[in-house]
């Protein structure tokens, strides 16, 4: 489904903000592949921008949180007081993408840890599929083209890659496993029976690291994510 036909389905008018290249999506520069997702960003059209700062949230539509030590980004995101402002971002149902260690910081139970913020209703299991020396990669099915329980647009991609049409590439490094997903969670993508692409509301998930390969339909899906939920924001502001 189109970006502009999602719109129409809303009411939401057509107007010269709804476009990929006035989207601005920020990208966690604390530590971690923030680097290579900005890349991915920018070959998608969108506008990427290095968030080190809690203000800077404030001038982007969407965020990702990468892949790295998420004990490392976890504590420096407490250095630097993100969590007001994480909060406010979350609250304004402006999307998030976690990627590796983003999804076990947006999880809501981390096995064996005291952090993780809560916004999508997983358990996860750190390192669970073995350290950087067991890293792998292997083709995922993608569901990309349904709508979930909660009427939340599912965007399709007509991409083909090496691995298939329906298949991503995926690249596991020290990856996290989400041994459990709540009832609201909907799950685009997964490795025997076990998600490693979820969503719920405006947040995303993903176990491996999409942004070290060069399909890009998963940051594209997110980037729709984006422009739907700034141009619902926009419609609810002007009634």
């Amino acid at each position: 489904m189109l970006v502009m036909e999602v719109l129409k389905e809303h009411n939401v008018k057509a107007g010269p903000d709804i476009t990929v290249k006035n989207t601005v999506i920020g990208v966690l520069a604390l530590q971690g592949a923030f680097r290579e997702h900005i890349g991915a960003i920018k070959k998608c059209g969108a506008m990427a921008r290095e968030i080190k700062f809690p203000q800077h949230l404030d001038s982007v539509d969407g965020l990702i949180i990468p892949g790295g030590e998420s004990t490392t980004i976890y504590k420096l995101m407490q250095k630097y007081n993100f969590g007001p402002a994480l909060e406010k971002f979350y609250n304004q149902k402006k999307p998030i993408f976690g990627t590796c260690a983003g999804l076990i910081l947006l999880a809501e139970e981390v096995k064996g840890d005291s952090f993780g913020f809560g916004y999508i209703d997983i358990t996860v299991d750190r390192n669970a599929y073995g350290r950087q020396v067991d890293s792998f990669e292997l083709p995922v099915v993608l569901k990309l083209g349904s709508a979930n329980a909660n009427n939340n647009i599912i965007f399709e991609s007509g991409a083909e890659t090496a691995a298939g049409p329906d298949k991503f590439h995926a690249v596991f490094i020290r990856a996290p496993k989400i041994e459990k997903a709540g009832e609201k969670v909907q799950v685009l993508g997964s490795v025997d029976s076990v998600p490693v692409l979820a969503r719920q509301e405006n947040v995303l998930v993903c176990a491996f690291h999409p942004e070290l390969t060069d399909d890009l339909r998963i940051h594209q899906y997110f980037i729709d994510m984006v422009i739907k939920s700034k141009n619902m924001i926009k419609s609810d502001a002007n009634n």
